[in-house]
């Protein structure tokens, strides 16, 4: 309630009100917020009392409390279930990772780890779920060069941009592609399947996991490489492709070896060679694609996790600390080692480390997918 003489100008009771307002500041025990009391003495004619409840105190003590909020649920974090989006299908490489990495830190993080599959435009539907989500910690994107770099070069609407609208968690690991054919089909040498490509131009099918992702771009570079003319097709993941491999509806795949491995083993799937200098520790007896005349075929797919982009330093650092934790632990390295992934060394595991690595890998691929004309649809 506010007592106001007529002949006091209102502006004049307003400034000296305010004036006098931090000598008398004192909390209303009912309110809970501060009472404010402001006295002028205008001579001996009047004295004002003003009392304003809700109005600069209760802005001050909201403002206060979203801070204290903030910071107390970063520390309480996490306190319901995570989510990790694979943006390609059940099965594949990136969806194996992303198990065994949730199952390993839901213990340490006191909170179940929840794996979803949202698969479709080369994984960039599914990181485009979590570019957009809250910057909260809860909805992660197990993402790779793919989704992260080559996008970028291949879709000319974008929704997101690999560079700015995310937050590096961690690289998990790495892996090399194995070139694999059907069973059925009769070459068994790099130099064979070459032949086997060129005496049948425009029918030679090779599958991937989209356009622009590392198995196309593998297949590009296998083609430049070769003068091969084979036919892309694009699935929705690699799990997709290997069981159209395995069903013999598709001649060749640049598999990462990962989940080639199962089926090499097994015998299903005729491996030619991998893209890295050395052999393979999971398949030894595949040779590299240096050893067999192809120095030059040479792709790593890696596997890192991300957050919206303004989540919290703290947040990132506690699920940083998680994975290093896992990677740590031997039968997870070891089941890691199995499958054929390698885990990264120390200083590629910091945030700032992955952030370089996809700028890095922007600078590689996307002028030379440009100069290629490929457009994702």
């Amino acid at each position: 309630m506010v007592r106001i003489h007529p002949a006091v100008p209102a502006p004049y009771l307003l400034k000296s009100c305010i004036r006098s307002a931090v000598a008398t500041c004192r909390i209303d025990s009912l309110s809970r917020l501060p009472r404010v009391d402001f006295a002028w003495h205008g001579g001996d004619q009047m004295i004002a009392f003003c009392r304003f409840y809700r109005l600069i105190a209760a802005v001050c003590l909201l403002l206060a409390a979203g801070a204290v909020a903030s910071a107390d649920a970063q520390d309480r974090y996490p306190t319901r279930p995570i989510t990790i989006i694979v943006p390609f299908a059940a099965g594949g490489p990136t969806d194996i990772l992303a198990r065994l990495i949730g199952q390993s830190i839901g213990p340490m993080l006191a909170q179940q780890v929840v794996v979803e599959d949202i698969t479709g435009a080369g994984g960039t539907i599914g990181a485009t779920r979590v570019a957009r989500a809250d910057p909260d910690g809860y909805t992660l994107v197990m993402g790779n060069l793919g989704t992260h770099a080559a996008s970028l070069g291949v879709y000319r609407n974008l929704p997101y941009d690999p560079r700015t609208d995310f937050e590096p968690v961690i690289l998990v690991a790495s892996t090399p592609m194995v070139l694999v054919t059907r069973k059925t089909l009769a070459v068994h040498s790099l130099d064979e399947i070459i032949a086997y490509a060129k005496a049948n131009t425009g029918k030679t099918t090779m599958g991937n996991a989209g356009i622009g992702s590392i198995s196309h771009l593998t297949a590009l570079l296998f083609n430049h490489l070769t003068d091969a003319d084979v036919v892309h097709v694009p699935y929705r993941g690699l799990s997709e492709a290997t069981n159209d491999l395995l069903g013999g509806q598709i001649d060749l795949l640049f598999d990462q070896v990962v989940t080639a491995t199962p089926h090499i083993l097994n015998g299903n799937e005729n491996p030619i060679v991998v893209t890295i200098p050395q052999r393979a520790p999971s398949i030894p007896n595949v040779p590299s694609a240096a050893e067999a005349g192809l120095p030059k075929l040479q792709t790593v797919a890696w596997t890192a996790l991300f957050v919206p982009k303004r989540t919290s330093a703290a947040i990132i650092t506690k699920l940083n600390d998680a994975v290093q934790k896992a990677m740590q632990d031997p039968l997870i390295a070891k089941r890691l080692g199995e499958i054929g992934a390698d885990i990264p060394p120390p200083e590629q595991r910091s945030p700032e480390a992955l952030r370089q690595l996809v700028n890095a890998e922007v600078d590689k691929w996307v002028p030379l997918i440009k100069a290629a004309g490929i457009v994702g649809q």
